[in-house]
């Protein structure tokens, strides 16, 4: 499996990969999943290696459901603006934080 692997990745235009992995890394850094994992591993509750372990698994499966759902969407998706979606629907969650934050 692992040679498998490693001949994958070398058959990649690396460039491409160095990319989306740094594309991913920035895009992951400060939100809710570090802020969770951060949080876990000050409690005290928890061995880092664990919490280390087990949030890697939990990002590895996520990913792996986002790529199932792009390559089985690409189909359906095509014609609907998602990007424009996705945005809008971020943009009510965070208004929607804002306004039960000044409800209290």
């Amino acid at each position: 499996m692992i040679t498998y692997i490693i001949n994958y990745l070398l058959v990649i235009d690396m460039f491409a990969l160095i990319s989306m992995f740094f594309t991913i890394l920035l895009a992951e850094l400060g939100d809710k999943t570090q802020v969770t994992t951060m949080l876990f591993a000050a409690n005290g509750q928890y061995k880092p290696l664990t919490i280390f372990l087990v949030s890697s698994f939990a990002l590895c499966a996520s990913s792996g459901f986002a790529v199932l759902v792009g390559v089985f969407g690409q189909k359906y998706l095509e014609h609907i603006p998602v990007k424009l979606i996705a945005g809008s629907i971020f943009i009510i969650m965070g208004a929607y934080t804002i306004f039960e934050y000044f409800k209290k």
